[in-house]
């Protein structure tokens, strides 16, 4: 017998490639939907994610912030304020304290130490050295953290003892206690800097443990910066003082688009007590 060779013919070769291009076209027409809809769904999920974890952020600190010390540029693009830590209440003149214990004098001067009531807090919550202690800031003189008319700098702590670098409390005219003996201790300003663009913009939060001034907002640097988001597209700032009550309404909005066209906006509105 003779045997004859065994493969493929050209020809044969040729109908199968064809017949499995378009095969393989046909399975791509039917998977390319699900799958940039897989990648459309991921991508805007994960925009949200990143603007949700900024908002909540943002809303965290914004109800730390000191009552009556928010400030928002014309342009809707710069929020700023002054964060604290804690706070508490100081002996007052009144009280008429031991021996052991001082008051937080407004007058005179000279007096730069007084005690706080209850035990010193401690911890990451405790009053540190460069702190500050606002008493009373209604946001207008003679009461006005912004110009250092009721804030004074913390240079050391001895339990519950704190002394300040000067005592501006005295300083002031008319001379403004909290009614309730309250203080806040101040850690610093932040400032939110949102810097949108078509091709992905940012917002930033920066920090400094200065007290800017009122004219702070058109003066940067302020502080050291850190992203929290990009692909930022549009964002807005609003502060509302809500009339006869001692609250007030921060409104924060933030856009993110990818350049598929994908994009997701998120706003928030943030209550704050303003009572000093």
């Amino acid at each position: 017998m003779i045997r004859r060779p065994h493969g493929f013919t050209l020809v044969e070769v040729i109908i199968v490639m064809v017949v499995t291009g378009i095969l393989a076209g046909m399975v791509a027409v039917f998977l390319k939907t699900p799958v940039q809809s897989y990648i459309d769904i991921a991508a805007r999920g994960e925009m949200t994610d990143v603007a949700d974890l900024t908002l909540r952020r943002m809303t965290r600190e914004l109800r730390l912030a000191l009552p009556n010390s928010v400030l928002v540029s014309a342009d809707r693009k710069t929020l700023q304020f002054l964060l604290t830590r804690i706070g508490g209440r100081y002996i007052d003149v009144g009280d008429a304290p031991p021996a052991a214990l001082l008051p937080l004098d407004f007058s005179p001067a000279a007096n730069l130490s007084f005690n706080m009531a209850g035990v010193a807090p401690s911890g990451r919550l405790g009053v540190q050295v460069n702190d500050w202690i606002a008493v009373f800031n209604v946001g207008t003189a003679p009461a006005d953290a912004r110009t250092f008319g009721n804030i004074a700098r913390v240079t050391a702590v001895n339990g519950t003892r704190i002394t300040m670098a000067s005592n501006p409390f005295a300083t002031q005219s008319p001379s403004m206690p909290s009614p309730s003996n309250r203080f806040q201790v101040v850690t610093g300003t932040v400032t939110y800097v949102c810097a949108p663009s078509p091709a992905g913009g940012t917002l930033t939060r920066n920090f400094t443990n200065q007290i800017i001034g009122l004219n702070g907002l058109g003066a940067p640097p302020f502080g050291a910066p850190a992203l929290l988001a990009n692909l930022v597209t549009s964002c807005g700032f609003d502060y509302t003082v809500l009339a006869n009550t001692n609250a007030a309404l921060v409104g924060v909005s933030l856009t993110l688009s990818r350049n598929n066209g994908e994009n997701i906006t998120l706003s928030r509105q943030v209550h704050l007590d303003n009572t000093p």
